[in-house]
């Protein structure tokens, strides 16, 4: 029987269908969801022979999670209160008569960290022993690590290497002991780890301990810090700053460092140092000084004319937070249309005479407060 060239060409197109293998694709080609979440890929066949059967896979030929379900035709996957083991990809096998077609899609699931750490410790140690904690952290994203010790907020020295920061001490003593915490943090949460350290010496070896590990003050007054330490024969205990030589006004007497008068400049670490011929040993101090305001105008005297615009900026030494509050004395209010910012700052557009006068800023935090008074003097 002859056949048209349009009959021909449609005769090939079907043949060359007939013996095709399946081109499938899938969508989303990525997804990345929070843990708990759900999610669903759809597995589409563009062409191929006719009948195509769909099957859904992990990688490496795995079988699907409990949690996982796939829809009547096989073509929708669905991901149901995802877990962080639902995390990698999944394969949607297509196959005909002619063969098979693949398609795959990444599943990310963002979860907080899980912290891990080696060894996990109580670790007893003697003094002078080398001692190294690894500490590992899985989350997406990737969380960051940090080491602190506990009673402390000052983050450790630490080394990193390969996703484990590891702290260590080359030759542990005695006020190395307490408990370390590895902290792990990305934007879906923190998770924590402890470990205690148990140093333990030769016999008369010192230990030295402070009555408090960290301590907020305020300026001028009178602080003190008190050493204990055992060991025989009894240690000799002194007091010294780090990296940098005790307030002026300072006496030590029995194991206790009492400072008179403490300022600003006097916050830092402070360490309690017991020695005898054992060995010593070390115990630390943090003590932050909180300062009230000390306020000023900038300027102080300012002179105008009617329509030019006004600033004034009150500046303020101390601990912060700070509160700033503009008013103008013998007036209930401001002039109309000024405008006091939270940094301080007074603005005022277009001056009128009316507005002159004295102006003050009181600026407080949680100590006390302090006045500063601004004079604005406007003449046509």
């Amino acid at each position: 029987m002859d056949l048209s060239p349009g009959a021909l060409i449609l005769c090939s197109l079907l043949c060359t269908v007939a013996g095709q293998a399946p081109v499938v694709t899938v969508e989303p080609r990525v997804a990345t969801i929070r843990q708990g979440e759900s999610v669903s890929f759809r597995c589409q066949v563009g062409s191929g022979a006719q009948p195509v059967q769909l099957e859904w896979r992990r990688l490496n030929n795995q079988a699907l999670p409990d949690n996982a379900k796939v829809g009547p035709d096989s073509s929708v996957l669905t991901v149901a209160n995802s877990r962080a083991a639902n995390q990698g990809q999944y394969r949607c096998v297509a196959a005909n008569s002619a063969g098979r077609g693949v398609a795959t899609a990444v599943l990310n699931i963002k979860h907080a960290p899980k912290v891990q750490l080696t060894p996990t410790g109580p670790l007893h140690v003697r003094i002078g022993d080398p001692v190294s904690i690894g500490c590992r952290a899985t989350g997406r994203p990737c969380p960051k690590l940090k080491w602190i010790r506990q009673g402390s907020t000052l983050q450790l020295v630490t080394a990193e290497a390969n996703n484990v920061n590891t702290i260590q001490w080359a030759a542990v003593r005695p006020e190395d002991s307490g408990v370390y915490i590895c902290q792990a943090e990305n934007n879906e949460g923190v998770t924590e780890i402890k470990v205690e350290v148990i140093v333990q010496g030769g016999p008369g070896a010192p230990v030295a301990t402070v009555s408090t590990t960290e301590m907020t003050v305020v300026e001028g007054h009178t602080v003190t810090m008190e050493c204990q330490a055992s060991g025989s024969p009894p240690p000799v205990i002194t007091w010294s700053k780090l990296r940098a030589p005790l307030p002026w006004k300072h006496t030590v007497a029995g194991g206790v460092l009492t400072l008179t008068s403490v300022g600003r400049q006097d916050s830092g670490q402070y360490i309690c140092n017991a020695t005898n011929i054992h060995g010593y040993s070390q115990a630390y101090t943090q003590m932050e000084v909180d300062t009230p305001p000390y306020a000023t105008s900038l300027p102080d005297q300012v002179r105008l004319q009617p329509g030019d615009p006004l600033r004034l900026q009150c500046l303020a030494h101390g601990s912060h937070p700070m509160q700033f509050v503009w008013s103008r004395e013998g007036r209930a209010s401001l002039p109309p249309g000024a405008v006091a910012t939270k940094d301080g700052n007074l603005l005022l557009a277009h001056v009128k005479l009316s507005d002159g006068g004295t102006y003050k800023c009181e600026a407080t935090n949680h100590i006390g407060s302090s006045e500063a008074l601004a004079k604005v003097i406007i003449k046509a």
